[in-house]
């Protein structure tokens, strides 16, 4: 079955104004109405969704890289109150004018920021992380993902330290193979999409482990955006048969509570693959949220 696995049809990098560079890859026109896209845990740019979806919407589909994944410079103690201003720099560098945000899992942090930053005309998450330390959603956690919260905020140094000494490509695809339901395996695995999901992983730790063990670190801490704040629409997109226990233990029910501006959906026969079997809807309703209210434009 065809997921929409495309190769990028351009790839760069873009230097910000501090000096480090950011590397992105785009599919579709390059006239097209700009949407970012944040992936997952450890995940590079190479991996997009979607396949024609992003030429038949007229989208340009943008993937960046977060600091220290794939082609772009670490960023040594950066805080996901940092990441806004890179992606302004980004945006000005690739002269994108107003543009919305899709983030995958591990990006919904990263989307979430920017969204409370006032950066984005509209914003998509899709089987997103949750702010899993939130007393919303106590008792809720697999037990083990608990203990990692407790110890990422509790000693967050330490926490990165230990993080960085095991990771690697190899463990993360056996980690999220272990964390998905039949429904996902059989997207993951399927020949064509797993072997462009391994190489975008070895994409991710080409620079080694730093660049996801600082994300994990400031994923599982304490954000520092004010969710309530958030002023442009949010799309919240969870499938009913997503198992992964890093994602959000009650499907965004209680992440869509504490943003104003959100709208959830809960498809019951997707998974927390639902990026790559449900794209053009995804896509869709970005574009139209983003029509709703006026465009977002980065200042500088």
């Amino acid at each position: 079955m065809d997921h929409g696995v495309r190769d990028p049809d351009r790839l760069g990098t873009v230097r910000l104004p501090g000096g480090r560079t950011l590397g992105w890859a785009e599919w579709g026109p390059r006239d097209g109405r700009p949407v970012l896209f944040f992936s997952g845990a450890a995940m590079g740019r190479g991996l997009g969704f979607g396949g024609g979806a992003p030429a038949r919407l007229g989208v340009r589909l943008i993937a960046v890289e977060r600091p220290g994944i794939g082609a772009s410079e670490p960023e040594p103690g950066r805080s996901l109150a940092d990441w806004p201003g890179d992606v302004r720099g980004l945006a000005e560098g690739l002269g994108l004018g107003a543009f919305s945000i899709v983030g995958f899992s591990q990006g919904a942090p990263f989307v979430l920021a920017c969204a409370a930053a006032g950066v984005c005309a509209a914003a998509a998450v899709v089987s997103g992380q949750d702010d899993l330390g939130s007393p919303a959603l106590a008792g809720l956690l697999d037990p083990g993902v608990a203990g990692m919260i407790q110890a990422a905020r509790a000693d967050p140094a330490g926490f990165e330290a230990a993080v960085a000494d095991d990771a690697d490509a190899e463990s993360m695809w056996r980690l999220v193979a272990a964390g998905s339901s039949p429904t996902d395996l059989a997207v993951y695995t399927e020949p064509a999409f797993a072997a462009a999901y391994r190489a975008c992983l070895a994409e991710g730790f080409a620079q080694g482990p730093g660049g996801y063990a600082r994300d994990l670190a400031l994923c599982f801490g304490r954000w520092p955006m004010d969710l309530g704040a958030i002023g442009v629409p949010v799309d919240l997109w969870y499938g009913a048969l997503d198992t992964s226990p890093v994602h959000s233990p009650d499907h965004g029910a209680a992440l869509a509570a504490r943003i104003p501006a959100a709208r959830r959906h809960l498809l019951p026969d997707a998974g927390g693959s639902l990026l790559w079997t449900h794209s053009d809807r995804v896509l869709a309703a970005l574009l139209e949220r983003a029509d709703e209210g006026q465009p977002a434009v980065p200042s500088p």
